[in-house]
């Protein structure tokens, strides 16, 4: 009887930890003039005028839950009062390389979100599984947007870059909630991946994945959206993007992916730069770019 009780119990913590999902643990407003990238966006103390837009938003340090575990991310919001649509970015890297951070919100949603967006991303929980279990840290985002005021959570698109690229596949295949997304520069077959660059085998993904060397082949197809193209939601959009001198995802994953797309007839877009992995002189059109595609696809799709 104990012991059945014991098991009630557990069940039922387990259930109400999980149905917290999304809980904001924490918000706080990030004062810019003290973080790494004020020196190189200001002048005088003052901010430059190609970045005097950011006095319109807000940046938020936050934490919320995800399967029980606290993990960290950032928030971006226009000042002025109002619902906005919502964009989840996705970071690239992995574990402590390249993380979510303040500089690389300003230099890829900033002017977004200057736009009239809600953009918010996660850092990922530590035991990073590279497109294993820490999708729910994305996925549970969906949930965190109900506690935003200004957060439209009827409204949500995606945006990831590189292996947040990934994660934005893995999102739309498992997720009806985004509306729309953006991949700039990702893979779609690691199995090619580790071909062009082995040592992301043995220094990422084998350290990575739980039972790498086991499940391998398993694996590596679970984490590549070719294989898996037709269980993207339908009633997405997709805008996929490629650096054709990209040196760390071969510009011909992307194009495979496009005529797989297309076979499949998904509604996406395939755009070409020739530049390198960071769009080097492509930050304008860039820019540009992503504002146009959200603002048709997501904010006036409303």
């Amino acid at each position: 009887m104990n012991r059945l009780i014991i098991v009630i119990f557990l069940l039922l913590t387990a259930s109400f930890g999980f149905a917290q999902n999304g809980r904001v643990l924490s918000k706080t407003l990030v004062d810019l003039s003290t973080t790494p990238i004020w020196n190189r966006i200001s002048k005088n103390d003052t901010l430059k005028t190609a970045f005097e837009h950011l006095n319109n938003i807000d940046f938020y340090s936050i934490s919320y839950q995800s399967d029980s575990l606290k993990v960290r991310g950032i928030l971006v919001e226009p000042k002025k009062v109002g619902k906005y649509p919502v964009v989840i970015f996705n970071r690239g890297g992995n574990r402590d390389f390249a993380p979510l951070n303040i500089s690389t919100l300003i230099n890829l949603t900033s002017k977004l979100a200057n736009q009239g967006y809600v953009i918010i991303g996660s850092n990922y929980r530590e035991k990073d599984e590279f497109g294993g279990a820490e999708l729910n840290d994305v996925l549970n985002l969906t949930e965190t947007i109900k506690h935003l005021e200004k957060a439209d959570p009827n409204c949500i698109g995606m945006y990831g870059w590189s292996r947040g690229g990934i994660m934005t596949y893995l999102s739309l295949k498992e997720s009806d909630k985004i509306k729309t997304a953006i991949v700039g520069n990702s893979v779609t077959d690691l199995f090619q991946l580790i071909e062009d660059r082995p040592k992301m085998e043995t220094g990422v993904i084998a350290e990575c994945v739980p039972n790498y060397w086991k499940n391998k082949d398993v694996e590596l197809k679970k984490r590549s959206a070719i294989f898996w193209a037709d269980q993207l939601n339908q009633n997405s959009s997709l805008l996929v993007l490629a650096a054709t001198e990209d040196q760390y995802a071969n510009y011909e994953q992307a194009e495979k992916f496009a005529e797989k797309l297309s076979e499949l007839k998904y509604n996406f877009q395939f755009r070409k730069f020739q530049t390198d992995h960071f769009f080097t002189g492509k930050r304008k059109e860039l820019d540009e770019l992503v504002i146009n595609w959200f603002n048709r696809e997501l904010k006036n799709y409303r």
